[in-house]
């Protein structure tokens, strides 16, 4: 096992880290039990176990680091956000907020397509049942997780007609199976690969038309038709923006 220590990753905040996993788990592939994250990569099984002052790391320690965004540069994104009229006060109060990344981009690209105009939950659902369907039964379960998520291969072979989605959306799912991701792919909107880019390490990542971060701004007094606009004062670190847009969404709520 490995642990990161909170007091050496001063930007990291790991109180929100669970819920926003747990609330996009996709059954058979990942959990949330008992303050553990679980989910599995190929053969093996990652567990995040965060604490007070450190998060314990089970399992391929890269993928962990892309989850916990370990790469950030709390003092460059402080320095941007820590004063700004909207968001300087989340910044100073949550130094360390940020959307978790993701280990696995193919599959990432998968679970946004889904994601597409439906709710977090509703979302959730469709990749557990996309799991049941084309995903391969791990050798060796651990809790829920029993399933890898479905290969490009599996995702290719799949009938898009019998996918419970809008058709077109079915199509575009089984098309981009193993094919090199980018916005320019049939079915993939700005949401989508903004949402893609977010998860994977863009620091500059934003998503102005997502309802989240349109009634984060409305919470805090903004007009959330101005969000490209207000954005721009967000360079080069719009992504933890968003992060503190969803924070203050989730609170209005």
């Amino acid at each position: 096992m490995h642990a990161v220590r909170l007091d050496h990753h001063p930007a990291l905040d790991a109180r929100d880290l669970l819920p926003f996993l747990a609330a996009r788990a996709v059954p058979g592939v990942e959990e949330v039990v008992d303050g553990v994250y679980r989910r599995s990569l190929g053969d093996e099984i990652l567990e995040l176990r965060p604490a007070a002052d450190h998060v314990v790391i089970a399992g391929p320690v890269r993928a962990a680091e892309r989850i916990l965004r370990l790469d950030a540069d709390p003092d460059a994104i402080a320095a941007r956000l820590g004063d700004d009229p909207l968001l300087g006060a989340s910044v100073r109060a949550a130094p360390g907020r940020r959307i978790p990344g993701h280990p696995d981009r193919a599959e990432l690209a998968v679970r946004a397509l889904l994601g597409q105009q439906i709710s977090v939950a509703a979302a959730r659902t469709l990749a557990g049942r996309l799991v049941a369907a084309a995903g391969e039964p791990l050798a060796t379960p651990v809790g829920g997780v029993t399933h890898r998520f479905p290969t490009a291969a599996a995702l290719a072979a799949l009938d898009p007609g019998s996918l419970p989605m809008p058709r077109a959306r079915a199509r575009a799912l089984v098309g981009m199976a193993g094919q090199p991701w980018g916005d320019h792919l049939p079915g993939i909107g700005p949401w989508t690969a903004a949402y893609v880019a977010l998860r994977s390490g863009d620091d500059d990542a934003f998503l102005p038309t997502d309802l989240g971060v349109k009634h984060g701004l409305a919470a805090l007094g903004a007009d959330p038709a101005r969000a490209p606009e207000l954005a721009e004062a967000w360079r080069p670190y719009r992504a933890f923006a968003v992060a503190h847009l969803w924070s203050a969404a989730a609170t209005s709520r």
